[in-house]
């Protein structure tokens, strides 16, 4: 049984995110959740918080237990993003493009 928690609007970008999302795919969720608490990141933090409540929904929802989930997909996709501007020379304008992320984690049982 898959079961999914998403996280939205993150005020990161997505790159910055996917550093840490791929480090957790394919481990078990307590494996993954060490290597989160050791990683010195917002985007872990962040991440963290995704992975614990899909863990939660796997074991109030669906009865599952969480010492045999595994992380099966772990994604950084991009959001909405801002658009600012920066006074330039001569009167111009340059951008400043804000980027935010969603985060999809869904975990699974053997």
């Amino acid at each position: 049984m898959e079961v999914l928690s998403i996280t939205k609007n993150v005020r990161m970008s997505p790159q910055k995110m996917r550093e840490v999302v791929r480090q957790i795919q394919g481990l078990a969720a307590n494996d993954a959740m060490a290597v989160l608490a050791v990683i010195p990141r917002k985007s872990a933090r962040v991440v963290s918080k995704t992975l614990k409540s899909a863990i939660a929904n796997a074991e109030h929802n669906h009865r599952l237990d969480p010492n045999t989930l595994i992380v099966k997909e772990a994604v950084a996709g991009a959001a909405t993003t801002y658009k600012r501007v920066t006074p330039k020379a001569r009167g111009s304008m340059g951008p400043i493009l804000k980027r935010n992320c969603h985060v999809r984690i869904i975990v699974s049982d053997l």
